[in-house]
Protein backbone atom coordinates (compact mmCIF):
# COMPACT_ATOMS: atom_id res chain seq x y z
CA UNK A 1 0.00 0.00 0.00
CA UNK A 2 1.35 3.42 -0.98
CA UNK A 3 2.04 5.89 1.76
CA UNK A 4 -0.51 8.75 1.63
CA UNK A 5 1.98 11.40 2.76
CA UNK A 6 4.79 13.31 1.06
CA UNK A 7 7.46 15.71 2.22
CA UNK A 8 7.55 19.06 0.40
CA UNK A 9 10.61 21.28 0.36
CA UNK A 10 9.99 24.85 -0.85
CA UNK A 11 12.41 27.69 -1.48
CA UNK A 12 10.91 31.18 -1.80
CA UNK A 13 13.11 33.54 -3.78
CA UNK A 14 13.06 36.33 -6.38
CA UNK A 15 12.08 35.68 -10.01
CA UNK A 16 15.61 36.62 -11.10
CA UNK A 17 17.00 33.67 -9.15
CA UNK A 18 14.19 31.20 -9.80
CA UNK A 19 15.95 29.18 -12.50
CA UNK A 20 19.25 29.07 -10.60
CA UNK A 21 17.53 27.95 -7.41
CA UNK A 22 15.54 25.32 -9.32
CA UNK A 23 18.74 23.86 -10.76
CA UNK A 24 20.43 23.92 -7.36
CA UNK A 25 17.56 22.17 -5.56
CA UNK A 26 17.23 19.59 -8.33
CA UNK A 27 20.91 18.72 -8.29
CA UNK A 28 21.34 18.77 -4.53
CA UNK A 29 18.37 16.55 -3.67
CA UNK A 30 18.16 14.52 -6.90
CA UNK A 31 14.50 15.50 -7.32
CA UNK A 32 12.56 17.17 -10.15
CA UNK A 33 11.72 20.75 -9.18
CA UNK A 34 8.75 22.88 -10.20
CA UNK A 35 8.79 26.68 -10.13
CA UNK A 36 5.82 29.00 -9.63
CA UNK A 37 6.26 32.75 -10.19
CA UNK A 38 3.85 35.38 -8.92
CA UNK A 39 4.33 38.36 -11.24
CA UNK A 40 2.27 40.70 -9.08
CA UNK A 41 4.33 40.19 -5.93
CA UNK A 42 7.64 39.55 -7.74
CA UNK A 43 8.20 36.21 -6.02
CA UNK A 44 9.10 32.68 -7.14
CA UNK A 45 8.73 29.42 -5.26
CA UNK A 46 10.78 26.35 -6.14
CA UNK A 47 9.34 23.06 -4.86
CA UNK A 48 10.38 19.39 -4.71
CA UNK A 49 8.61 16.38 -3.18
CA UNK A 50 9.74 13.07 -1.68
CA UNK A 51 8.22 10.17 0.25
CA UNK A 52 11.51 9.79 2.11
CA UNK A 53 12.23 12.22 4.97
CA UNK A 54 15.92 11.28 4.92
CA UNK A 55 16.11 12.83 1.44
CA UNK A 56 16.10 16.18 3.27
CA UNK A 57 18.88 15.42 5.71
CA UNK A 58 20.43 18.07 7.94
CA UNK A 59 23.68 17.99 5.94
CA UNK A 60 21.87 18.54 2.62
CA UNK A 61 19.81 21.37 4.07
CA UNK A 62 23.02 22.98 5.29
CA UNK A 63 24.49 22.63 1.80
CA UNK A 64 21.33 24.20 0.40
CA UNK A 65 21.63 27.28 2.62
CA UNK A 66 25.33 27.65 1.77
CA UNK A 67 24.66 27.33 -1.96
CA UNK A 68 21.80 29.85 -1.83
CA UNK A 69 24.24 32.38 -0.41
CA UNK A 70 26.62 31.54 -3.25
CA UNK A 71 23.92 32.20 -5.85
CA UNK A 72 23.42 35.69 -4.41
CA UNK A 73 27.16 36.31 -4.72
CA UNK A 74 27.10 35.50 -8.46
CA UNK A 75 25.60 38.88 -9.32
CA UNK A 76 21.90 37.99 -9.31
CA UNK A 77 19.86 40.84 -7.83
CA UNK A 78 17.80 38.83 -5.41
CA UNK A 79 16.70 38.89 -1.80
CA UNK A 80 17.66 36.12 0.66
CA UNK A 81 15.80 32.86 -0.01
CA UNK A 82 13.46 31.26 2.54
CA UNK A 83 13.42 27.47 2.93
CA UNK A 84 10.49 25.47 4.33
CA UNK A 85 9.83 21.74 4.80
CA UNK A 86 6.27 20.41 5.22
CA UNK A 87 4.34 17.14 5.24
CA UNK A 88 1.26 16.86 2.98
CA UNK A 89 -1.07 14.33 1.38
CA UNK A 90 0.11 12.51 -1.75
CA UNK A 91 -3.08 13.29 -3.69
CA UNK A 92 -2.37 17.03 -3.69
CA UNK A 93 1.13 16.47 -5.08
CA UNK A 94 0.14 13.95 -7.74
CA UNK A 95 -2.41 16.25 -9.37
CA UNK A 96 -0.25 19.37 -9.14
CA UNK A 97 2.41 17.89 -11.48
CA UNK A 98 -0.08 17.64 -14.33
CA UNK A 99 -0.53 21.41 -14.40
CA UNK A 100 3.16 22.07 -15.05
CA UNK A 101 4.37 19.32 -17.40
CA UNK A 102 3.27 19.20 -21.01
CA UNK A 103 4.65 17.52 -24.14
CA UNK A 104 7.75 19.06 -25.71
CA UNK A 105 9.13 18.46 -29.20
CA UNK A 106 12.85 18.36 -29.95
CA UNK A 107 12.49 19.10 -33.63
CA UNK A 108 10.81 16.52 -35.87
CA UNK A 109 12.92 13.68 -34.43
CA UNK A 110 11.85 13.47 -30.79
CA UNK A 111 8.76 13.97 -28.62
CA UNK A 112 8.93 13.96 -24.81
CA UNK A 113 5.60 13.68 -23.03
CA UNK A 114 4.09 12.66 -19.66
CA UNK A 115 2.03 9.48 -19.52
CA UNK A 116 -1.26 11.36 -19.09
CA UNK A 117 -0.81 13.28 -22.35
CA UNK A 118 -2.75 12.19 -25.42
CA UNK A 119 -0.32 13.96 -27.76
CA UNK A 120 0.57 11.78 -30.73
CA UNK A 121 3.99 11.78 -32.40
CA UNK A 122 4.58 12.85 -35.95
CA UNK A 123 5.45 10.24 -38.52
CA UNK A 124 8.94 8.91 -37.79
CA UNK A 125 9.20 10.79 -34.49
CA UNK A 126 10.68 8.88 -31.54
CA UNK A 127 8.71 9.16 -28.28
CA UNK A 128 9.90 9.30 -24.68
CA UNK A 129 7.21 8.88 -22.04
CA UNK A 130 8.47 10.34 -18.78
CA UNK A 131 6.56 11.51 -15.72
CA UNK A 132 8.00 13.94 -13.17
CA UNK A 133 9.32 11.92 -10.27
CA UNK A 134 12.17 11.53 -7.84
CA UNK A 135 14.98 12.28 -10.29
CA UNK A 136 16.03 15.23 -12.40
CA UNK A 137 15.21 15.45 -16.09
CA UNK A 138 11.88 15.81 -17.88
CA UNK A 139 13.12 17.88 -20.82
CA UNK A 140 11.50 21.05 -19.49
CA UNK A 141 14.63 22.68 -18.10
CA UNK A 142 16.78 24.75 -20.55
CA UNK A 143 19.92 22.74 -19.80
CA UNK A 144 18.22 19.38 -20.39
CA UNK A 145 16.55 20.71 -23.54
CA UNK A 146 19.92 21.86 -24.92
CA UNK A 147 21.39 18.39 -24.37
CA UNK A 148 18.42 16.78 -26.11
CA UNK A 149 18.75 19.13 -29.07
CA UNK A 150 22.44 18.30 -29.37
CA UNK A 151 21.74 14.56 -29.30
CA UNK A 152 19.20 15.00 -32.10
CA UNK A 153 21.41 17.39 -34.09
CA UNK A 154 24.58 15.28 -33.87
CA UNK A 155 23.01 11.90 -34.50
CA UNK A 156 24.12 10.52 -37.85
CA UNK A 157 21.54 7.96 -39.05
CA UNK A 158 23.04 4.77 -40.37
CA UNK A 159 26.32 5.18 -38.49
CA UNK A 160 27.42 3.63 -35.20
CA UNK A 161 27.71 6.32 -32.51
CA UNK A 162 28.37 5.66 -28.85
CA UNK A 163 26.87 7.82 -26.12
CA UNK A 164 27.59 8.52 -22.44
CA UNK A 165 25.46 10.49 -19.96
CA UNK A 166 27.34 11.70 -16.86
CA UNK A 167 24.94 12.37 -13.98
CA UNK A 168 21.97 10.79 -15.73
CA UNK A 169 19.21 11.73 -13.23
CA UNK A 170 15.96 10.42 -14.73
CA UNK A 171 17.86 8.84 -17.63
CA UNK A 172 16.15 11.02 -20.23
CA UNK A 173 19.29 11.77 -22.26
CA UNK A 174 20.38 8.13 -22.41
CA UNK A 175 16.83 7.08 -23.32
CA UNK A 176 16.79 9.67 -26.11
CA UNK A 177 20.13 8.40 -27.45
CA UNK A 178 18.87 4.81 -27.40
CA UNK A 179 15.62 5.80 -29.11
CA UNK A 180 17.69 7.46 -31.84
CA UNK A 181 19.72 4.25 -32.32
CA UNK A 182 22.99 5.29 -30.71
CA UNK A 183 25.04 2.29 -29.59
CA UNK A 184 26.46 1.50 -27.18
CA UNK A 185 24.69 3.80 -24.69
CA UNK A 186 25.94 4.18 -21.12
CA UNK A 187 24.86 6.36 -18.21
CA UNK A 188 25.77 6.74 -14.57
CA UNK A 189 24.87 8.76 -11.50
CA UNK A 190 26.30 9.05 -7.99
CA UNK A 191 22.80 8.97 -6.46
CA UNK A 192 21.41 5.41 -6.08
CA UNK A 193 17.83 6.77 -6.19
CA UNK A 194 18.55 8.36 -9.56
CA UNK A 195 20.02 5.09 -10.85
CA UNK A 196 16.89 3.20 -9.83
CA UNK A 197 14.66 5.84 -11.43
CA UNK A 198 16.69 5.86 -14.66
CA UNK A 199 16.51 2.07 -14.93
CA UNK A 200 12.74 2.14 -14.34
CA UNK A 201 12.27 4.87 -16.98
CA UNK A 202 14.39 2.90 -19.45
CA UNK A 203 12.18 -0.15 -18.89
CA UNK A 204 9.00 1.91 -19.33
CA UNK A 205 10.35 3.20 -22.65
CA UNK A 206 11.40 -0.23 -23.90
CA UNK A 207 15.14 0.50 -24.10
CA UNK A 208 16.43 -1.12 -20.88
CA UNK A 209 18.35 -3.68 -22.92
CA UNK A 210 20.11 -0.94 -24.89
CA UNK A 211 21.46 1.17 -22.01
CA UNK A 212 24.04 0.29 -19.38
CA UNK A 213 23.10 2.35 -16.29
CA UNK A 214 25.43 2.22 -13.30
CA UNK A 215 26.02 3.76 -9.89
CA UNK A 216 29.28 5.70 -10.23
CA UNK A 217 30.82 8.96 -9.06
CA UNK A 218 32.63 11.09 -11.63
CA UNK A 219 35.07 12.24 -8.94
CA UNK A 220 36.25 8.64 -8.48
CA UNK A 221 36.71 7.67 -12.11
CA UNK A 222 40.24 6.94 -13.35
CA UNK A 223 41.89 9.94 -14.98
CA UNK A 224 42.79 7.83 -18.01
CA UNK A 225 39.61 6.18 -19.26
CA UNK A 226 39.77 2.82 -20.98
CA UNK A 227 36.71 3.65 -23.07
CA UNK A 228 35.77 6.80 -24.97
CA UNK A 229 32.43 7.86 -26.49
CA UNK A 230 31.43 9.71 -29.64
CA UNK A 231 28.96 11.91 -27.76
CA UNK A 232 29.20 12.71 -24.05
CA UNK A 233 26.69 14.81 -22.10
CA UNK A 234 27.64 16.24 -18.70
CA UNK A 235 24.70 18.21 -17.31
CA UNK A 236 26.36 19.13 -14.02
CA UNK A 237 26.97 22.22 -11.92
CA UNK A 238 29.97 24.29 -13.01
CA UNK A 239 32.15 23.66 -9.89
CA UNK A 240 32.04 19.93 -10.64
CA UNK A 241 32.68 20.49 -14.35
CA UNK A 242 35.77 22.53 -13.46
CA UNK A 243 37.05 20.21 -10.75
CA UNK A 244 36.69 17.04 -12.83
CA UNK A 245 37.55 18.47 -16.23
CA UNK A 246 40.32 15.96 -17.00
CA UNK A 247 38.22 12.93 -16.09
CA UNK A 248 35.34 14.21 -18.23
CA UNK A 249 37.51 15.11 -21.23
CA UNK A 250 39.19 11.70 -21.23
CA UNK A 251 35.80 10.06 -21.77
CA UNK A 252 35.36 11.80 -25.15
CA UNK A 253 36.56 10.21 -28.39
CA UNK A 254 39.06 12.38 -30.29
CA UNK A 255 36.55 13.02 -33.06
CA UNK A 256 33.64 13.19 -30.65
CA UNK A 257 31.53 15.91 -29.05
CA UNK A 258 31.25 16.94 -25.42
CA UNK A 259 28.05 18.70 -24.34
CA UNK A 260 28.31 20.71 -21.12
CA UNK A 261 25.21 22.08 -19.39
CA UNK A 262 23.98 23.05 -15.92
CA UNK A 263 26.10 26.23 -16.07
CA UNK A 264 25.00 29.67 -14.91
CA UNK A 265 25.64 32.16 -17.71
CA UNK A 266 27.83 34.20 -15.33
CA UNK A 267 30.10 31.14 -14.92
CA UNK A 268 30.19 29.90 -18.52
CA UNK A 269 33.28 31.86 -19.58
CA UNK A 270 35.32 30.23 -16.82
CA UNK A 271 34.15 26.75 -17.85
CA UNK A 272 34.83 27.52 -21.52
CA UNK A 273 38.39 28.67 -20.79
CA UNK A 274 39.09 25.57 -18.70
CA UNK A 275 37.97 23.18 -21.43
CA UNK A 276 39.74 25.13 -24.16
CA UNK A 277 42.95 24.71 -22.17
CA UNK A 278 42.28 20.96 -22.33
CA UNK A 279 42.34 21.11 -26.15
CA UNK A 280 38.66 21.64 -26.93
CA UNK A 281 36.86 24.39 -28.82
CA UNK A 282 33.31 25.67 -28.49
CA UNK A 283 31.23 24.74 -31.56
CA UNK A 284 27.69 25.48 -30.36
CA UNK A 285 26.17 27.44 -27.49
CA UNK A 286 22.80 28.63 -26.22
CA UNK A 287 21.80 31.04 -23.47
CA UNK A 288 18.32 30.72 -21.99
CA UNK A 289 17.20 32.56 -18.88
CA UNK A 290 20.01 32.23 -16.31
CA UNK A 291 21.70 29.32 -18.08
CA UNK A 292 24.25 28.87 -20.83
CA UNK A 293 25.18 25.52 -22.32
CA UNK A 294 27.77 24.55 -24.91
CA UNK A 295 28.99 21.79 -27.21
CA UNK A 296 32.74 21.26 -27.58
CA UNK A 297 35.00 19.36 -29.95
CA UNK A 298 38.73 18.75 -29.97
CA UNK A 299 40.75 21.30 -31.92
CA UNK A 300 42.13 20.11 -35.24
CA UNK A 301 45.70 20.55 -34.05
CA UNK A 302 44.99 18.23 -31.14
CA UNK A 303 43.50 15.62 -33.45
CA UNK A 304 46.53 15.73 -35.78
CA UNK A 305 48.90 15.55 -32.86
CA UNK A 306 47.01 12.53 -31.52
CA UNK A 307 47.20 10.82 -34.91
CA UNK A 308 50.94 11.50 -35.22
CA UNK A 309 51.61 10.08 -31.77
CA UNK A 310 49.69 6.89 -32.47
CA UNK A 311 51.66 6.34 -35.65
Amino acid sequence: MKRPWLWRLSVATSPEAGEAVSELVTRLFGLSASTFTDAQFRASTVTVYSTNRTQFSVSRLQQLHASLKRIRSCGLKTRPARVSLRLLRREDWAESWKKHFRPSEIGPALLVKPSWSGCRPRRGQAVIVLDPGLSFGTGQHPTTAFCLRQIVHRRKPGTRQSFLDIGTGSGILAIAAAKLDCAPVAAFDSDPEAVRAAKANARENGVAGHIHISHEDVTKLPRQSRRCYDLVCANLLSPLLLLERDRIVNLVARCGTLVLAGILKTEFAQVQRAYERAGLRLVASRTEKEWRSGAFEFKRARRKEQGTTSD
